[in-house]
């Protein structure tokens, strides 16, 4: 692993977050209810993470509590990053999950900066962070009360039932800031969501969760994506998921095709290869070379499909092709002792832009 050549009280830029001193603050843990996962707890020195300009993404601002992640997604976008860690994107970001302790505390010295703008940060957009480490941890709950407490408007995006251990928390926090909720389930097919997320709670969990956030005041949108070519994208699979959806209480839909990044895609077709060999030329094809996407015929032939199956279903939704409505400004709470109104540069500059040209699409997964 690229930390293992420091020396105490030796910083490392090139270094993962958190391990760039080692000087006591770091430790490797195993314990029996997570077999074969090893914790690397870390003293990260930052909390807050910039967006880069250059995205497309509807956010300036993340927080990652984790890297790697138990929930074992063969399709995950953020494999490719375990590698800047000199560990593989394949088993390793599986079970080397990296945890950064003190989370809560260097976020809330970074929150009390007189810099510090209050514009919306989004969690979960990169590794889980409602994976099953955060039952461990609890990270979660410190993050937001305080981001609340700060002013800061954000959103989770989770694949994680254990969302529901801190609904009551953030329906209190919801009344101080905007909190937006979204459930990432792609796969409705137990056999078929095993076997491609076999660290997810099932579908219908998770529409449980759905369902509990829906029944406190949460507007929640279910994130239908990666839809998967021959596998998921037939519109009986996708009727029975939408129906499914509403059911669950969902005020909306985001949907796209498969994205291989190039961490990703030798991981993926791997697991094809073994599960689904049948299918391994049409991926091919669908997805040559270094390609990251699907064809544009391929995502506009899905597009045609699904979308009058939302609309049949009175679900709002949109494409994560379709260019994004960046927050502009969070209106101020009944209960706010400060000004509340955010306005992001992101979002600023998208406007400036907009009469110049269409925005590029972003890529969540």
């Amino acid at each position: 692993m690229r930390w293992q050549g420091q020396q105490l009280g030796v910083g490392d830029d090139n270094a993962l977050p958190g391990m760039e001193q080692l000087d006591g603050l770091v430790r490797s843990v195993t314990t029996p209810e997570f077999a074969r996962v090893t914790f690397h707890e870390v003293a990260a020195r930052s909390a807050l993470n910039h967006v880069p300009g250059s995205s497309a993404m509807p956010f300036d601002w993340t927080i990652n509590p984790y890297r790697g992640c138990t929930h074992a997604c063969v399709y995950c976008f953020a494999r490719g990053t375990h590698e800047y860690l000199d560990l593989d994107a394949g088993a390793d970001f599986d079970s080397q999950i990296v945890v950064k302790v003190n989370v809560e505390e260097v976020l809330r010295r970074e929150l009390a900066r007189s810099s510090w703008g209050r514009e919306p940060v989004a969690l979960g957009t990169n590794t889980d962070p409602y994976q099953r480490a955060e039952g461990r941890y609890r990270l979660m709950p410190g993050i937001a009360t305080a981001l609340a407490e700060s002013g800061t408007p954000f959103s989770i995006l989770t694949k994680g039932t254990l969302l529901r251990r801190d609904l009551p928390l953030l329906a209190e926090l919801k009344k101080q800031v905007p909190i937006s909720l979204a459930l990432s389930i792609a796969v409705y097919d137990d056999e078929l969501q095993q076997a491609i997320e076999p660290g997810t709670p099932t579908a219908q969990a998770r529409l449980d969760t759905v369902r509990a956030a829906a029944d406190l005041g949460f507007g929640v949108q279910v994130f239908l994506m990666p839809i998967l070519p021959h596998l998921t994208d037939s519109s009986e699979a996708l009727d029975s998921a939408l129906a499914r959806v509403k059911a669950a209480g969902a005020a909306r839909v985001v949907h796209g095709a498969l994205h291989l990044r190039p961490g990703v895609k030798p991981w993926f077709m791997r697991w094809l290869a073994r599960d689904h060999p049948e299918l391994l030329g049409l991926y091919r094809g669908l997805y040559p070379g270094a390609s990251t996407n699907a064809p544009q015929a391929y995502r506009t032939l899905l597009a045609d499909r699904i979308r009058p199956l939302i609309r049949a279903h009175g679900l709002g939704g949109r494409s994560d092709g379709d260019p994004w409505r960046r927050p502009t400004a969070a209106a101020p709470s009944a209960t706010a002792t400060a000004s509340r109104v955010v306005t992001t540069s992101r979002g600023r500059a998208s406007a400036a832009r907009s009469i110049q040209k269409t925005p590029e699409p972003a890529r969540l997964f």
